[in-house]
């Protein structure tokens, strides 16, 4: 009697489900694009830290980057907002249900040109989510026009030169209030896929800046974006590692070459210090090491500043746990009663 061996069953996180519940539709971005790699990581950090897809909330703008949400998590929420707004509707969102996740995808001119005004007030007010630019310093879908983080004497593919200064937003970030701030590359498999696994922990912004090349117009010899640039100009400040508080924790470094951040969870980021001796808790070194690798031409990668004590946007708003959306009119809409005091107390 002949027996065919039997199919092993799919790989289950700790919720139940397989690697295949977060994947999304097909990417119709350009190939090799350092967009879709994002999107992989994203899909690996929440698989392996168990957020189920339907308590995810997945927004962004308008751009390449605000397309790759589809490409991930097709249970989740979804909104595609308009060019700019995708922090004003993320906001709307938490308040409503602050028991949902919420990661927001945007880009290097969705946040820094048209929305640099709604990322100025999301990074100070510490709203709770997740806040990722995938950084190709061009307007991909216009043609490959600067944007505002192309650095100073970047050239494009038709011989343009940038001669204007970039903004760097890891260190507007870190100046406004943001409590969980790094830079990344999309070709840095490793590092970003723990940076995001660490920012689902964290309990305030996250904002992590994604380099991620744009293969058609900007990875070319003289652009700053380019994968052969980043290849040789990223700087690593830390090797980073992330432990879940829900699997065991092991001592298995030496204290005095590793820093560590217990997170809001019990979970932990380890952050292994490669060259210097950094503190990822004090702010203005932080701003200070971004400033010196930028006049040394390095683009530098890592956690930059994290702070997990500072209070959130729901803090102090002081609102209730339970969401906005099921609770009953008898609680959102005050009584006749209610109503006369407050205009009693204006007489």
């Amino acid at each position: 009697m002949v027996t065919t061996p039997s199919t092993p069953a799919p790989k289950t996180n700790r919720v139940g489900l397989t690697v295949l519940d977060y994947r999304g539709g097909k990417t119709t971005l350009c190939a090799g694009c350092g967009h879709n790699a994002i999107s992989e990581r994203i899909i690996d950090a929440m698989y392996e830290m168990g957020i189920p897809p339907e308590h995810v909330i997945k927004n962004s703008g308008i751009g390449c980057s605000s397309k790759s949400p589809a490409y991930f998590m097709n249970r989740s929420h979804s909104f595609n907002a308009v060019h700019g707004r995708m922090p004003s509707v993320t906001t709307g969102a938490v308040l409503a249900n602050q028991k949902l996740l919420a990661l927001g995808v945007t880009g290097d001119g969705d946040s820094a040109s048209i929305g640099i005004g709604q990322f100025v007030h999301l990074m100070r007010r510490n709203l709770p989510m997740i806040y990722v630019i995938e950084d190709n310093g061009v307007y991909g879908l216009t043609k490959g026009q600067f944007s505002a983080t192309a650095d100073l004497g970047s050239k494009l593919k038709s011989g343009v030169i940038n001669d204007l200064p970039p903004i760097d937003t890891c260190a507007m970030a870190i100046t406004l209030g943001a409590t969980f701030v790094g830079r990344s590359f999309s070709g840095d498999k490793k590092q970003l896929h723990s940076m995001l696994k660490a920012a689902i922990a964290h309990k305030g912004t996250a904002m992590l800046d994604v380099v991620s090349p744009c293969v058609t117009f900007n990875d070319h010899e003289g652009s700053t974006k380019s994968y052969k640039y980043m290849k040789d100009h990223e700087e690593p400040l830390q090797d980073i590692s992330f432990v879940p508080s829900f699997e065991e924790i092991n001592v298995d470094y030496d204290p005095g070459t590793t820093f560590e951040v217990t997170m809001h969870d019990g979970s932990r980021l380890r952050l292994s210090k490669l060259e210097e001796d950094y503190d990822p808790t004090h702010r203005i070194n932080a701003i200070k090491r971004l400033h010196e690798a930028h006049e040394k031409n390095e683009v530098l990668t890592g956690v930059f500043y994290i702070n997990t004590k500072t209070p959130t946007f729901i803090d102090m708003l002081n609102m209730t746990s339970e969401p906005l959306a099921t609770l009953p009119a008898s609680v959102t809409r005050p009584g006749r009663e209610v109503l006369e005091q407050a205009m009693e107390a204006l007489r």
